[in-house]
Formats: structure tokens, C-alpha cells, sequence
């Protein structure tokens, strides 16, 4: 981290000591956002759910049930309970 300047580094350091918060985020905006969305849009954000869940750390088995399925009225139920899971 030589390369950075020191505010460039804490910069980088928030973003990683709030990386689940920042993914979380995202998975809730991606819930309103998949209900609206048509065509290649719908699933290309289905594929953003997929990676958010990956780098979240959720079971496998529950990632491949919701990609399976792709309903959006599973995702509020899964945000509920990753947020009580870190704490938000």
C-alpha cells in the first residue's frame, strides 16, 4: 500500500471495514430494482444478486435455491436475515 497516500489508504481501509454494510446495501437495492426490470437488465441484476451473496458468504445451497428460482419475493426475507446476522 506503499503506492497510496496515507488518505488514499484510510480511504481504501473504510471500504473494507465496511464492505458486508456496502454489499448489503446493494442487495436490498437490488431487491426493488429486480421487481421492475425486464429482459437482459432482470438478469444481469440477478447475476449482481448471485455475486453479493458469494462475497456475502451465504450457503451455497441457499444461493443456488434463489438463483434457481429467481423470485424476487425471496430476497427481502434474505437481506432481513443477513442484516440481523452482521448486526445491521
Amino acid at each position: 500500500m506503499s503506492d497510496y497516500t496515507p488518505y488514499q489508504q484510510k480511504v481504501i481501509g473504510r471500504y473494507y471495514d465496511n464492505f458486508e454494510s456496502i454489499k448489503l446495501q446493494r442487495l436490498s437495492e437490488l431487491c426493488t430494482e429486480v421487481w421492475l426490470a425486464e429482459g437482459k437488465k432482470k438478469d444481469k441484476m440477478w447475476t449482481q444478486v448471485g455475486e453479493i451473496m458469494t462475497a456475502l458468504k451465504c450457503p451455497q445451497s441457499r444461493i443456488d435455491h434463489i438463483m434457481a428460482k429467481k423470485d424476487p419475493a425471496l430476497l427481502p426475507d434474505l437481506v432481513t436475515e443477513l442484516s440481523k446476522k452482521l448486526g445491521k
